[in-house]
């Protein structure tokens, strides 16, 4: 008999504790690949490189504060400044409040919007019909395949704080690399309802030309109106996009908190039950020694035994996260975590943190069972 299989053979010897301890693990294992795919999601993961060429400038005091529609041209006059284009959430209904019915939806200055967001495709033909049309919207491709919109389908939108319910006209599909479920409308559409819409804006978007301008042409936006009643405040779209994540409270303690709870779990499950196994094989540690295996091979054994459990339930616990992500990607209110998923670096890293929690629980009292006396392991009853 092969040591790999002397070790697979004890190491399910005992079926019932091994699955159990394997499903324990497969959890734990599960819930920390969960919370490293988040962390990549919001710290890690920078989007399309064109996003780093985007920032979004809002009111420094919230996002529900307008400022001046007469900041685009300022702001157009920063050197670095490439485009800019007002853009403001509208927040209406469609259909009904059910989840799958809910997109973002933007009103813009379409002919602006494209320079900033250069990277989106859309067909000539759909782009002019757009510029052309009030009542023209544009739709994300993502938004237009779940919801089935085609070019020339009618919308109608429910307003909430904005009075006023408008009647768009799908004239463009857009493509772009990034998720973009959202629809986005011309602002003189509404202005022509809505007295305030063509003097105020809650966002300006802003691209620039280099990576190396971002924070230069943030700093110049934000001194240029820090004096002015409406003070303002410049970031990229990560920074933007994780304004929203710190409003929900110290997240990145909260996943470092978790992760530390399920590592400590795993040690404990994988620690009880290597302790409950070696007690058990005290006579057969004599055995083995009388028969010729040293202190470090009787080591090395246990320890595989505990690292091949681990192995196996990390194993399980990340192709169940692959799963439960894939789930999470797939639903309409997935948001950020729309592009999210088990890198194989996030893989592995759970795979190393399953083996080494294996061999630390195993280490101590595989390492006992090693230094024991070959009489009194014959002599022992337990």
């Amino acid at each position: 008999m092969t040591l790999t299989r002397f070790v697979t053979k004890n190491t399910f010897r005992n079926k019932r504790r091994t699955l159990l301890t394997i499903i324990s693990i497969s959890v734990s294992l599960l819930l920390l690949t969960l919370m490293m795919t988040v962390w990549r999601a919001f710290y890690i993961d920078q989007g399309a490189p064109e996003s780093a060429l985007r920032l979004i400038t809002r009111h420094r005091v919230s996002l529900t504060n307008m400022m001046p529609i007469a900041y685009e041209s300022k702001i157009r006059g920063v050197p670095g400044v490439v485009a800019v284009s007002s853009m403001n959430w509208f927040g209406g209904k469609y259909k009904d409040d059910k989840p799958e019915n809910f997109f973002a939806q933007f009103y813009v200055e379409p002919e602006n919007i494209v320079q900033v967001y250069s990277d989106w495709q859309i067909p000539p033909d759909q782009k002019e019909a757009w510029f052309k049309d009030r009542a023209g919207a544009a739709v994300g491709r993502q938004l237009a395949d779940r919801l089935h919109f085609k070019v020339g389908d009618k919308i109608h939108l429910i307003g909430s704080y904005v009075g006023m319910n408008p009647d768009l006209t799908v004239r463009a599909i857009i493509d772009s690399p990034e998720v973009n479920e959202a629809i986005w409308f011309n602002r003189k559409y509404l202005d022509e309802s809505v007295n305030w819409i063509g003097s105020r804006s809650g966002m300006f978007s802003i691209r620039v030309g280099a990576e190396g301008d971002v924070s230069q042409v943030a700093r110049t936006v934000d001194d240029m109106f820090r004096n002015s009643p409406d003070p303002t405040k410049t970031e990229t779209e990560k920074a933007f996009q994780l304004g929203f994540v710190a409003m929900m409270g110290n997240v990145k303690a909260f996943i470092l908190g978790i992760s530390g709870a399920v590592v400590f779990a795993i040690l404990l499950v994988s620690g009880n039950t290597m302790a409950m196994s070696i007690r058990e094989r005290i006579r057969e540690v004599a055995v083995l020694k009388t028969v010729g295996f040293t202190k470090n091979g009787v080591l090395a054994l246990f320890v595989s035994e505990a690292i091949a459990v681990s192995l196996v339930g990390g194993a399980v616990g990340v192709l169940l996260a692959n799963v439960v992500i894939r789930g999470i990607a797939s639903n309409p209110m997935g948001g950020m975590f729309r592009t999210a998923h088990v890198t194989p670096a996030t893989a592995v890293v759970a795979l190393l943190v399953a083996g080494l929690v294996g061999f630390i629980s195993a280490f101590l009292p595989s390492y006992r069972a090693s230094n024991l006396n070959i009489a009194e392991g014959l002599r022992h009853l337990g």
